[in-house]
């Protein structure tokens, strides 16, 4: 891949520098690409409010940062939620987005100001009543045509239309206010057609509960779902914009509700670069056709979302000459660390033992999966610059 139509000539003269200098393998975090991809997610659906998916890098400098330039947060744990807090951000600019909780976590964060919930089942909304009452909820519908994502969301998330309408009216009744409809095309979604049918299904929801039961819901959050820069070409970003838009004006014309994204690989992907070492090339006979080159990150130090091969990462080399294809291992003693075999990716055959290969667009997802000590690897290091 050409390194010089990706990124910043100065931003990666500082990696080269730290992957010089430093022991890999490490994440290279550049603040300045997620200030600027905030700005431009901002700028594009200003209708709309930003809550940054925390669990898609929780570094502390990139919480700090977004939490200077404004965002809201979507926080999936106690854990999350401490972190956050730590950095000033008011209760109102948070939400509990997890569907999937303890009672004694949504007592915990209804203590800490926290009146925004997601819900998706009558167990966990009754939970919510009792220990978060008169708190705002919104539910999560399931979402047709999220196959079109690199990582698919919406079967454990979400309930049909039908139980969502049902639960407005329960959460009515226990004393909550039943405020708006949540949904996630999947995340890295190539498809912008997914965001028209969910979008046309929550007006319905919006409708019937309205008609039926007196219910006003003020609010649609649309979740994620907008790609970074990985191997698959993808729609621009002013695209995206610009036909989502469309969507909810079709729907909704004038009345267009409150809108919340939540963005999370779509800010921080492209602003991470992974640095990794050759640990060994091999062939597994003397006629093998391929190399099988291991390097010392796998699907448990960072590269998790490369199970099933799901996301293609464009990688680079300073090697150069002939190519061949290859299969990309781990380091670790499971068989199931294998980042690609299927899809073939082909690197110079001068490569060796040592070498560097950098794994571009990482920011995102890397941090946050890598194992605490599986065969004793650290969790992945990370540097800001």
């Amino acid at each position: 891949m050409n390194v010089a139509e990706q990124m910043c000539p100065q931003v990666w003269q500082k990696i080269k520098t730290l992957a010089d200098t430093h022991e890999t393998p490490f994440l290279a975090l550049d603040l300045n690409s997620i200030k600027e991809k905030y700005d431009e997610l901002q700028q594009g659906f200003d209708y709309a409010r930003i809550f940054y998916a925390v669990k898609a890098n929780p570094a502390d400098e990139v919480i700090e940062l977004l939490a200077n330039a404004g965002a809201s947060f979507d926080i999936a744990s106690t854990f999350e939620l401490d972190k956050v807090l730590q950095f000033g951000v008011s209760p109102t600019r948070m939400s509990y987005g997890n569907t999937i909780k303890k009672a004694r976590d949504i007592a915990y964060f209804h203590e800490r100001g926290i009146d925004l919930f997601a819900t998706d089942s009558e167990p966990d909304l009754r939970n919510i009543a009792k220990h978060a009452p008169g708190s705002r909820v919104y539910i999560r519908v399931l979402t047709e045509g999220s196959e079109g994502a690199d990582w698919p969301l919406s079967r454990k998330f979400g309930c049909n239309p039908e139980m969502a309408v049902e639960l407005a009216v329960l959460a009515r009744e226990l004393g909550l206010e039943p405020y708006g409809v949540s949904f996630h095309v999947g995340s890295q979604q190539r498809d912008i057609d997914v965001w028209d049918g969910a979008i046309a299904k929550v007006k319905v929801i919006f409708e019937r509960l309205f008609e039926e039961y007196g219910i006003s819901l003020r609010m649609i959050n649309m979740g994620g779902g907008f790609p970074a820069s990985y191997l698959h070409k993808t729609n621009e970003f002013d695209t995206y914009v610009a036909e989502i838009t469309r969507f909810l004006q079709e729907d909704f014309g004038d009345g267009v509700p409150e809108i919340i994204l939540e963005p999370g690989r779509s800010l921080v992907g492209d602003a991470g670069v992974l640095v990794s070492e050759v640990v060994l090339i091999s062939r597994k006979s003397a006629t093998a056709l391929e190399r099988w080159v291991y390097t010392d990150v796998g699907l448990f130090n960072g590269l998790i979302e490369t199970m099933g091969e799901a996301i293609k990462y464009q990688i680079h080399t300073d090697c150069e000459g002939e190519a061949e294809e290859v299969i990309l291992a781990g380091p670790t003693c499971d068989s199931l660390d294998i980042m690609y075999e299927d899809h073939k990716y082909s690197l110079p055959l001068t490569l060796a033992e040592g070498d560097r290969i950098y794994w571009l667009s990482t920011g995102a997802y890397t941090t946050s999966y890598s194992s605490i000590e599986f065969n004793g690897f650290p969790p992945l290091k990370y540097y800001v610059l």
